[in-house]
């Protein structure tokens, strides 16, 4: 047994700190992790709707969901199927579809994506403290080894990694800023989860500093995409920018993105709101301790809360309409560790927060040789 007490991952305790009345009711969480169990297959694997679209982001923050609703062992069903359908380089398919009849999983898209391979280190740290219990981080490490050999092979010497690989096996030309802040987070994650099996990791320890380094100081080396909120607070949210730098970026674009009384825009252009978005913000918020705006965002965003629990994935208000037409997974997922987060949980304080994670931003800028260079030419 590792639990949260015995491995100092327990993280800043927040329970009775403003924001967490706003957090769903025990009822209305168990409604929640209802609607997401409902749609998960006897595999195991989490579909973004009943007949929609498997992707292993989204099927990650899913299965988080069901962990912060008791759910454990459908958590760790969904977990045990990314191992059954990993491809032999530690990558996973951008998208699969299984058929709830017969399980015959068949691909949608065969590219193979760096940030959603990466994302199982934080849906299982965030499991194993949830349960107090690393059995399953036992089974899974060698799946979690081979998904970031995968990952970091798209490192750049920058410490940028390359969004993806195309069905080919050819590198992309671009790094995303919104996956490489996932992906510092999940590197992150994964060096916690090393420390609970006493097993060190200088690689992942040397790639996470040089990408948190590239996120907090090279926005040059990622393409342009500033009309999506998550470019915005994701490098925030990742844990590559804190204090009065974290603040300072979300005050820059919290008119541009945040829709007073409704939550937050998924691109700055459009006239609708998402909640997943809007749950990750309050995630980010309270990593930071702004407890109050987090909770005004939790709450605003409840318009998009069906009666059987599940949620809308946004809402186009111009027409006064929801878009699209289905109940997300990993709309409800976000929505669940937004709760918990609020209500002062310590496991996913502890893997959101990121107070006790490795590598922080204040160790990412002696790993730059460009940094450095500049620094011995002043």
């Amino acid at each position: 047994m590792s639990g949260p007490q015995q491995t100092g991952m327990s993280g800043p305790q927040q329970t009775g700190m403003s924001g967490a009345g706003a957090a769903l009711t025990r009822d209305d969480l168990a409604a929640t992790g209802a609607t997401i169990a409902a749609a998960q297959l006897p595999t195991g694997a989490i579909p973004w709707f009943p007949g929609g679209q498997i992707d292993p982001w989204d099927h990650v923050e899913a299965a988080m969901g069901l962990d912060v609703a008791g759910r454990h062992e459908a958590a760790r069903a969904a977990y045990r199927w990314l191992r059954t359908v990993q491809n032999a380089d530690g990558s996973w398919y951008r998208g699969y579809r299984e058929s709830a009849v017969d399980g015959r999983l068949t691909v949608d898209d065969y590219v193979t994506e760096a940030n959603f391979t990466a994302y199982l280190a934080v849906g299982l740290l965030h499991h194993t403290l949830s349960t107090e219990d690393d059995s399953l981080l036992d089974e899974l490490w060698p799946t979690l080894v081979s998904a970031l050999d995968f990952v970091l092979a798209l490192q750049r010497p920058g410490g940028e990694i390359l969004w993806a690989r195309s069905p080919d096996g050819k590198p992309a030309n671009e790094a995303l800023l919104t996956g490489c802040a996932s992906m510092f987070h999940s590197l992150r994650c994964a060096l916690a989860l090393s420390r609970l099996r006493d097993e060190a990791q200088p690689d992942w320890e040397l790639a996470a500093a040089l990408l948190g380094h590239a996120i907090a100081a090279h926005p040059e080396r990622f393409s342009p995409r500033e009309r999506y909120s998550m470019d915005w607070y994701y490098p925030v949210l990742g844990g590559a920018l804190r204090g009065a730098a974290a603040l300072a970026r979300l005050d820059e674009g919290w008119t541009t993105f945040v829709v007073p009384g409704l939550g937050v825009r998924c691109v700055s252009d459009h006239p609708w709101v998402t909640g997943a978005e809007t749950c990750e913000l309050v995630l980010t918020l309270c990593a930071l301790g702004d407890h109050d705006r987090a909770a005004a965002l939790f709450t605003d965003i409840q318009h998009l809360r069906h009666a059987d629990g599940g949620y809308w994935t946004g809402y186009v208000y111009p027409d006064d309409a929801y878009w699209p037409v289905e109940q997300t997974t990993w709309t409800a997922g976000a929505v669940l560790l937004a709760s918990a987060m609020l209500a002062g949980d310590p496991a996913t304080t502890a893997v959101f927060g990121g107070a006790d994670l490795p590598v922080t931003p204040d160790q990412t800028a002696a790993a730059c040789e460009d940094c450095s260079i500049r620094e011995a030419t002043r």
